[in-house]
């Protein structure tokens, strides 16, 4: 481990963010779904919805509890600050994570389903807009004085943060677009692949915004972003020949090369322009022991993540039971 010390720091850096990566990424098609469901008609179809996520949302979730519990433990300075910047829309994305975990419990057991329904899909609009934003606001720079925070309430709201949340939630939606792809057949799947391309321009534009606002990109960066084009043009061909298992890869390598691009540009400020990862780490023997921890648990989760999707794999029916719905009979649609 000795051997490691010089480059615990930056180990943990990407290891950070591969986590925070594949949160946003595998929550980020759960929230997509939830606010494509505010869009959607009829119960049967918001029951299919809910039902194409229901056996995998919960470990998705899993993630983002892990990253901060890393987070803490490894950068605290930066846990510090970003919990006193953004505690906002920290404080919405967990409200939002609330009431859509409490709709999936809820709404199979209530005879109106119109609440549950708006918490569902509410709570996952809120979630990712809070994301957007907590995001955006370590993005356009915290004011900082060495290590402390001393900005004020409101300092994440800004027009830059508010084009960071539009992107997100929309690259969320597109993702849950394209899942349903996978997930789904008939008239919903229809419907996925013309919600898939009427967001696909307006994710482009507000990610071609978002890289034209950071500045100073090393030569790698141009890769990932040239990457994340070529993987935008595979979507609109998997789009227009409805390819399903094309269209939802090259949602995911878009939105992996987009992120790789943006940490290349930052790296290595954990909060940007003030604070390094040098600068927020923990002491070294520290850092050496949660990785021995980290490097028994993240394989495990990986791991339980595959298997729970080769589990739940196939496509969510009409003539399965619907999440919270009892199955129609023949010949009744919603």
């Amino acid at each position: 481990m000795e051997t490691l010390q010089p480059y615990l720091v930056s180990i943990w850096f990407f290891i950070l963010f591969f986590i925070l990566l594949l949160y946003l990424v595998l929550d980020g098609f759960d929230l997509g779904i939830g606010v494509l469901s505010l869009f959607s008609e009829g119960e049967e179809r918001r029951g299919i919805l809910m039902e194409s996520i229901a056996g995998v949302w919960h470990a998705n979730q899993t993630w983002l509890v892990v990253f901060g519990a890393l987070l803490f433990a490894v950068f605290p300075v930066v846990y510090g600050v970003v919990l006193s910047a953004l505690y906002v829309p920290v404080t919405v994305m967990l409200f939002g994570l609330i009431f859509r975990g409490v709709a999936f419990e809820f709404r199979g057991e209530g005879e109106k389903k119109r609440v549950w329904n708006a918490a569902f899909g509410l709570g996952s609009l809120a979630a990712a807009a809070a994301q957007g934003y907590a995001i955006g606001g370590v993005l356009s720079g915290l004011p900082m004085s060495g290590t402390r925070y001393i900005g004020g309430f409101w300092d994440w709201l800004n027009p830059f943060s508010t084009l960071v949340a539009v992107m997100v939630v929309s690259g969320d939606a597109l993702l849950g677009a394209t899942y349903l792809l996978l997930k789904t057949d008939g008239d919903v799947r229809d419907r996925a692949y013309r919600s898939a391309m009427g967001l696909s321009l307006p994710v482009l534009l507000a990610a071609g915004l978002l890289m034209a606002k950071i500045h100073s990109l090393p030569f790698l960066s141009y890769v990932f972003y040239f990457s994340a084009l070529l993987s935008f043009v595979m979507l609109l061909f998997g789009l227009v020949k409805r390819r399903e298992k094309l269209s939802f890869l090259s949602t995911l390598l878009f939105a992996f090369f987009l992120a790789n691009g943006i940490m290349t540009a930052l790296y290595p400020y954990m909060v940007p322009p003030h604070l390094t990862a040098a600068e927020a780490a923990a002491v070294p023997h520290r850092l050496a022991f949660v990785l021995v921890i980290a490097g028994l648990l993240l394989p495990v989760m990986i791991f339980y993540n595959a298997y729970q999707y080769w589990v739940f794999r196939g496509r969510t029916g009409r003539e399965d039971e619907m999440y919270g719905e009892t199955p129609p009979l023949s010949g009744e649609r919603s």
